[in-house]
């Protein structure tokens, strides 16, 4: 893509920011209470949903671990919006601030400010804990946010964006939900519909500019990614909330194959569009394998 092309994607998503932007401190009514019998993920989605735990557990206490595992969701979207908005105004730093591309970047910056600020916001209005990732998933997230630059970057990101906007394109849409999760969920499709675009735009024509010997290294950096992603979307922690050891719950959930399902399917978009990039193999497959986001004919 022509630096041309590049600009004229710019100036359609600077319009499109424009006129159809959110300010959730004023579009959403954070002093409405919760609505009684409503979960905060569609039960389907949940992570233990069909298990014999799941069938022991009472109506109160379901609706319970999806008020945790929905903040854990929101949990690691900031964690990647923070790590996203150090890259971008990294990169920002680099460019020429005329450039309509810049300018975009700039704005999308802005856009994870409020989206942050929303989810960190929800949670406290959940009253759960925070859950974030934390031992060496802290660290890589330090690492990426401080050195990350072309492929690794925007595939890195686009993995956890789309596993979230796959989510919450269900979850806005679903009756059972909350209404607070409903229009938390589609303030940021709307508005993360824009970054998608960006984002798969500049990571095709970086992977296009990039070596041989860079692809072979991003690609093991983007696998890590994955797997944080698919391992962490539920922190083990959430499962305190209803009795359970946070070992009990996670070998529960890793083991329900309803669970199994629902991280294929939030994956099926970007896998298949790594997949056509040609950045999914090599060393970091087995960390893909072990992310739970393949679907079962490649994971074999």
């Amino acid at each position: 893509m022509s630096l041309t092309d590049r600009d004229r994607t710019a100036d359609r998503l600077l319009r499109s920011s424009a006129e159809h932007s959110y300010e959730p401190a004023v579009e959403i009514d954070w002093d409405a209470p919760m609505v009684p019998g409503r979960y905060f993920v569609p039960p389907h989605r949940s992570s233990l949903f069909g298990t014999p735990i799941w069938e022991r557990l009472t109506e109160e206490q379901r609706i319970t671990l999806t008020r945790h595992e929905v903040a854990s969701i929101a949990g690691l979207g900031i964690w990647f919006e923070t790590i996203l908005m150090q890259l971008l105004i990294r990169a920002y730093y680099r460019q020429d601030p005329t450039a309509a591309h810049a300018q975009y970047g700039l704005t999308e910056v802005a856009d994870e400010c409020r989206h942050s600020v929303m989810f960190g916001r929800m949670i406290a209005t959940l009253g759960t804990p925070v859950y974030r990732p934390d031992g060496v998933n802290q660290f890589l997230g330090q690492w990426i946010g401080a050195t990350a630059t072309g492929p690794r970057m925007f595939a890195a990101i686009l993995i956890c964006e789309e596993i979230l906007d796959t989510l919450q394109r269900e979850a806005m849409a679903d009756d059972q939900v909350q209404p607070l999760v409903r229009m938390v969920s589609r303030i940021h499709v709307v508005e993360e519909a824009r970054h998608v675009r960006y984002a798969r735009e500049e990571l095709a024509r970086q992977v296009r500019a990039a070596s041989r010997r860079r692809l072979a290294f991003d690609k093991v950096v983007i696998a890590r990614a994955a797997y944080l992603c698919g391992t962490r979307l539920i922190h083990p922690a959430v499962y305190r909330s209803i009795g359970l050891t946070p070992a009990e719950g996670r070998a529960a959930a890793r083991a329900n194959p309803h669970f199994q399902q629902t991280l294929r399917w939030s994956g099926e978009r970007v896998v298949a569009y790594l997949s056509g990039l040609d950045l999914i193999g090599g060393p970091g497959r087995a960390l893909w394998n072990r992310s739970g986001l393949l679907p079962l004919q490649a994971d074999r």
